[in-house]
């Protein structure tokens, strides 16, 4: 049973930076294909950033390219969102996804796993 604990959301004030974490539990987390994604108050979940299973592919949304960094640590199972310059649209519930492949996935429906995901609040 594969399984996905996010962490790191909070509190912040528009303009300053947060870093999420996603922790996989189990074995060959390297070949998983990992992505992040985020659901606002009464909007449908939609893609943030996503990863390949060796961090040599990354792909971004284009609402949060240049702000947001997505990496990898495979020793470590974990999954990181650097989010910075955050916005008040950045206000979300954000999760983190697994599927076992290896190149990048964009789409929310490919992904086989999911975390209970985690709040982010931008003040302005």
């Amino acid at each position: 049973q594969v399984q996905l604990v996010e962490s790191g959301g909070g509190l912040v004030q528009a303009g300053g930076s947060l870093r999420l974490s996603c922790v996989r539990s189990g074995r060959t987390f390297s070949t998983y294909a990992m992505g992040w994604f985020r659901q606002a108050r009464g909007k449908e979940r939609e893609f943030v950033a996503a990863i390949s299973w060796n961090g040599g592919s990354t792909y971004y949304a284009d609402s949060v390219k240049g702000r947001f960094t997505i990496s990898r640590d495979n020793a470590k199972n974990t999954v990181y969102l650097q989010m910075n310059s955050l916005k008040p649209e950045d206000t979300a519930v954000y999760y983190c996804a697994a599927v076992r492949r290896l190149s990048v996935v964009t789409t929310s429906h490919e992904y086989d796993y999911w975390g209970q995901g985690t709040q982010v609040t931008v003040s302005s």
